[in-house]
């Protein structure tokens, strides 16, 4: 049995993301919930890490840090990793490269305020790179970046320039018909993420631009969806990575808190997994990046 570590990322979004992402930047009601998820959310998760004894990374737009920062200032004194998400969860799609760079250069002062260090991960907001976040990157001296979706359970090293022909269906075919190119690889670690170990899809309820119900069964998600990665990963694959993001909106609500603590203590029943942040990760694999390689056949 290989190395297998559980890795909890908390995207602290709150306000910032129904700013930047959900549409309710014009609804006090549904900006009252980015409040209740800093207020309530936020400390409710802290202290059920504490009584489990786990170790998390937070990532946390700069106006969740300034909006909320006694309950930041707590994230932090409690030993848990801060990194870098945006602002207002701004799309880096969007966002010129000048505008991308300030947001960044912001984004680390706040951090670095809160703990007395510059912090050493990136997460996108949205998971969207832009043409210029690889080389931001790089230019801010991040340690690692976890965005993106290549792999499943293990770490890589972040590219910087691939490229891809988009379909123009005005031009001759052959304009288009090319295959995927791949950049060159930077020194950055890249950890994976994933849409199917995410609570906002499932269990948000979203207003704008659609009705997004938001009412999925939270015991079915651990079971048909977050555990049965979790068993693929210790009975079939035998080593990895496995990336959980979470968010004070979804998992800070009373009724997750007992389901969430059931996976924290079905992992914790598994000797050959560890709670470890995504800064430890980062570390393992830049020491040795065969450690999350399978040891079966499954990948």
């Amino acid at each position: 049995m290989g190395t297998i570590d559980v890795a909890i990322g908390v995207d602290a979004d709150c306000v910032a993301g129904w700013l930047g992402s959900y549409g309710g930047e014009d609804s006090p009601a549904d900006l009252s919930r980015g409040l209740s998820a800093g207020t309530e959310g936020i400390p409710r998760m802290l202290t059920l890490f504490e009584e489990t004894g786990i170790d998390t990374s937070w990532y946390v737009p700069g106006h969740t840090i300034e909006t909320f920062r006694d309950e930041i200032e707590a994230v932090a004194a409690a030993g848990h990793e801060l990194g870098v998400h945006g602002y207002s969860h701004e799309n880096p799609t969007d966002l010129e490269r000048e505008q991308e760079d300030a947001i960044l250069e912001v984004s680390i002062d706040l951090i670095e305020d809160v703990t007395g260090s510059k912090p050493t991960g990136h997460r996108a907001s949205w998971w969207e790179f832009s043409e210029n976040t690889p080389e931001l990157v790089q230019k801010h001296g991040f340690d690692y970046d976890s965005s993106l979706m290549e792999r499943q359970f293990e770490p890589g090293w972040m590219r910087e320039g691939d490229s891809w022909a988009k379909i123009d269906y005005d031009k001759d075919p052959e304009t288009w018909m090319e295959p995927y190119q791949y950049g060159e690889e930077t020194d950055v670690v890249e950890i994976p993420i994933s849409w199917y170990r995410d609570d906002i899809p499932p269990m948000l309820f979203i207003k704008q631009p659609i009705y997004h119900a938001g009412y999925k069964d939270p015991k079915m998600m651990y079971e048909q969806y977050y555990k049965r990665q979790f068993d693929y990963l210790v009975d079939r694959r035998g080593a990895g990575v496995y990336t959980f993001t979470i968010h004070p909106d979804i998992h800070g609500l009373p009724h997750m808190i007992p389901i969430f603590e059931e996976f924290i203590e079905y992992v914790q029943g598994h000797d050959d997994a560890a709670f470890v942040t995504l800064e430890t990760v980062a570390e393992t694999y830049r020491d040795d990046p065969s450690v999350y390689e399978p040891t079966g056949d499954y990948v």
